[in-house]
Order: structure tokens, then sequence, then C-alpha cells
């Protein structure tokens, strides 16, 4: 489901500004400086609402708003950006790739790819495992799920990875550029945290690991995702996508490379770099 919510956020000239540059950045496969080391002092507020104008710019231009992503949610992409806490962007329809498409790296600039398990958000007043919010243990409600599936998250930046810190991830909308959607699975009865998935490039296993890497356990994601949105005034609707955050450390993504993530419950999903 498309987001025609209200966008932008309140006015403020420099979170437009810095969105502005972020956007014309990707237009022109570009690179930035760092947004911290321009602005001292620049907080979480204010990268996601620099996060949001960019949303803004882009649903001028006809992108429409399917969901979201959660990142930075295993300890191996902590540590291989040096972050130690979630972030989150925003998913549009011009992001997405069929199951087995083609990513054209000639519009990323240092393109990476992982593997994730991803939901897809269902009715809030349905009862069940694959229906209404609930707790789980988990230490806070759960939004109703109708499904979930493999995917392939392609991400990208505006900025250089050395020395960046969460609030630049989140300004360059926490580095999402394209996703892949596999077959999606009824949620009843699957155990998330010990699925274990890998990820293929030409065919030779390169990565593994299992749902648990994802805070220990997947639908925390979404419990965190919920608090995140909520303080932004931004709810998670039916039908729209949520990637819940990669199982490994991300993979370069070369020119020529098939890339496939598997695993025994969720099925295949694929994409072609050229």
């Amino acid at each position: 489901m498309v987001d025609r919510m209200p966008w932008p956020p309140p006015a403020n000239a420099w979170w437009a500004q810095e969105a502005r540059r972020l956007h014309e950045a990707e237009r022109v496969v570009g690179e930035v400086a760092l947004l911290s080391r321009r602005r001292r002092g620049v907080t979480l507020e204010d990268a996601y609402r620099v996060q949001q104008y960019g949303v803004a710019l882009r649903m001028q231009q006809d992108a429409q708003v399917v969901g979201h992503k959660v990142g930075l949610t295993s300890q191996a992409m902590q540590r291989q950006v040096g972050i130690s806490e979630p972030d989150s962007g925003v998913l549009l329809d011009t992001m997405a790739v069929v199951n087995g498409g083609t990513v054209a790296l000639d519009r990323l600039r240092a393109p990476r790819v992982e593997a994730e398990i991803a939901f897809i958000i269902g009715d809030q007043d349905t009862n069940g495992a694959q229906g209404g919010a609930r707790d789980g243990g988990r230490g806070g409600s759960v939004p109703g799920v109708a499904g979930v599936c493999l995917a392939l998250e392609v991400i990208d930046s505006r900025f250089e990875l050395d020395q960046i810190t969460l609030a630049d991830s989140v300004a360059d909308n926490a580095g999402c550029a394209r996703f892949v959607l596999g077959d999606v699975r009824p949620a009843a009865g699957l155990d998330l945290r010990g699925e274990e998935i890998t990820l293929t490039v030409a065919g030779r296993a390169v990565e593994r690991g299992r749902g648990e890497a994802i805070l220990g356990d997947p639908f925390r994601s979404l419990v965190w995702l919920t608090r995140r949105l909520a303080d932004l005034g931004l709810p998670l609707r039916p039908g729209q996508v949520v990637l819940a955050g990669a199982v490994h450390a991300s993979v370069p993504l070369r020119r020529g490379q098939t890339v496939a993530a598997w695993s025994a419950h969720l099925g295949r999903v694929a994409l072609d770099a050229a």
C-alpha cells in the first residue's frame, strides 16, 4: 500500500537545504561531506526530519512510500560501520526491483547488498499470529503481520563510511537504494529466530546468518520501528513492507553478478547487477 499521508515535516530551512543537497548528490551519483562534520551538535531529530524532506522531494517526482527499513540491527552490520544502534529509512516504489530483476549500478555510487527478512503489514484489527498487534514477549506491541519473506537490500550512500555517525546514516535515508522481495509466506508457525539465510554471489555462498542476528528476534525490529515512527507521527499501514534488517555484514555489489539469498522455509530471492 502506498502512503499518501501529508509530507513534508514542519518547516525548517536547514532541514530542507540538507535534503536538497543529498537529493542532488543522488541524482548525479555524487558525494557530499558528512553532515556531522558540517554541523556540530546535529541531533537524531534533525536527521530524521532531513530524511523526511528527502522523501517529500521524491514524492514531488511521483514516488510513493511503500514501507520502511530498519538498519543496523545486527552486530555484524554495527561493527562494519561503527554504529551501535538501529536506524530506519523509507521505502519508495521507485526502489523496488522484481525478484530476479536487474539493478542498474550506473545510478549508484558504492552499492552493497544484504540478505534480510521482510514483513508485510496486515490489518491491525485481525486476530492471530498473522494479524493483529501482539506482544509475544518482545518488549512491546508487534504490528499485525500479513506475511513474511526473504529480501535483498541494496544499500548506497552519499557519504563516505569512514567516521559516519548515526545522524549521517539517518539523514541519508539509512542508505536504502533498492530492494527485492521474495515470495511471501504466512508467518504463523515459522521460527524466524532460527531461520538460517545464505547469501550467494555467482552461486557461491559468501555469507550466512540466522534470524536471531536481527536484534535477537526479527519481530523486535517491528517493535522498534513502531516506536520510532510514532515519534515522527508516521503510522505503519496495512500492505506496507518492512525490511527488518540484515543477518550478516553487507557485501560489495559489482556489475555482472547474480546475487541470491535462500533459506529452508522462506525460499529464494535474487537480483542481477548490470
